[in-house]
């Protein structure tokens, strides 16, 4: 059977109580009573029950990570990378909780006893009767992906219309005329962002913008390779491909081997993200590297800041966005 604070009292004649403020490093114990419990706790191989410290204290050591859906529009390595970043950040202090909001009916099960904070990787304005309840319910709000105006909520977000500008510039200054889009999933903020920079791109630099370019994805492989085949069955298909993230423009290369041509030389793509496997693909993914980790790890250091010092301000925070150069795009004689 584990050690309780009682067996730690009763082997060092003092109160329970004062166990209890010693092992919290409380100034009110001596230090001397205070050595001999900790050493006393380490002999018997004391764990400390952080349920009842928890019901004590009001909080649960629960950070709520919510995306607007798991199942739908959310690529694997984007729920990796969003994982991985908050929890490298938590630690262990904390045990992180991970649902997608469209798994929930009613949002009655969301609520201050049960979530210490909550992190939200928000794709879509269908997000926000979520983020109004959480913050009804006084819980700290950080929203990751999508900019959300509101007292005490915390943005931290990329510059995606930026990103997908810089990479559509690129492809026109590489001499491309004929340049598609693969859109990611329709009513997705990221979707909008990506596309209005394609779009200012072609404006800015006096291009036309043909609709017939202008396919839906859905932001994972199989919707990227279907798009490219519907590209490539156009009587004149483009020379150079957008999507709207890497693992569609993985598909996409994919279709363009299946019909017999290369990448670049026939065929250049741009992704979008910079997932890790990019890098290796052949041949190797230009992309737009959104740090979706360091999104995320920026993100759960907010969390905790505002779970130990609540904040009503809000707060905007940018990651910028880098154009990678890599194999997969090409210039085109003019």
């Amino acid at each position: 059977m584990a050690a309780t604070i009682k067996d730690i009292a009763k082997l060092a004649n003092v109160s329970h109580t004062t166990v209890s403020r010693a092992l919290n490093n409380s100034p009110l114990i001596k230090e001397d009573t205070k050595r001999k419990i900790m050493e006393l706790a380490e002999q018997l191989n004391y764990i400390p029950n952080f349920n009842a410290k928890s019901l004590v204290l009001q909080r649960s050591h629960t950070i709520g990570l919510f995306f607007t859906s798991i199942s739908e529009g959310t690529s694997s390595s984007f729920f990796a990378d969003t994982i991985r970043g908050v929890n490298h950040v938590i630690g262990v202090d904390y045990n992180l909780f991970v649902r997608g909001i469209d798994d929930y009916t009613d949002f009655s099960a969301i609520h201050r006893k049960r979530f210490d904070g909550i992190i939200l990787m928000s794709q879509s304005e269908a997000d926000n009767p979520f983020i109004y309840h959480v913050l009804g319910q006084g819980i700290p709000l950080v929203v990751l992906n999508r900019q959300v105006s509101g007292a005490g909520i915390v943005n931290v977000i990329s510059n995606d219309k930026e990103g997908s500008y810089a990479a559509v510039s690129f492809l026109i200054e590489s001499g491309h005329e004929r340049i598609a889009i693969i859109e990611g999933v329709e009513g997705f903020k990221s979707t909008q962002q990506r596309r209005e920079g394609f779009m200012n791109a072609l404006i800015d630099k006096g291009k036309p913008i043909r609709h017939e370019y202008i396919v839906q994805g859905h932001y994972d492989t199989e919707s990227g390779s279907q798009a490219m085949k519907r590209l490539l069955s156009l009587q004149e298909p483009p020379t150079a491909v957008f999507c709207s993230n890497d693992d569609m423009a993985i598909g996409a290369m994919n279709a363009v081997f299946e019909y017999g041509l290369k990448v670049p030389e026939d065929v250049s793509v741009i992704g979008f993200d910079d997932i890790g496997f990019s890098m290796y693909t052949t041949p190797p993914l230009t992309t737009v590297k959104r740090p979706i980790e360091q999104i995320s790890e920026r993100g759960a250091e907010c969390i905790l800041e505002r779970i130990q010092s609540p904040s009503n301000e809000g707060e905007l925070i940018f990651m910028e966005t880098t154009l990678m150069k890599r194999k997969s795009t090409a210039e085109r004689l003019r």
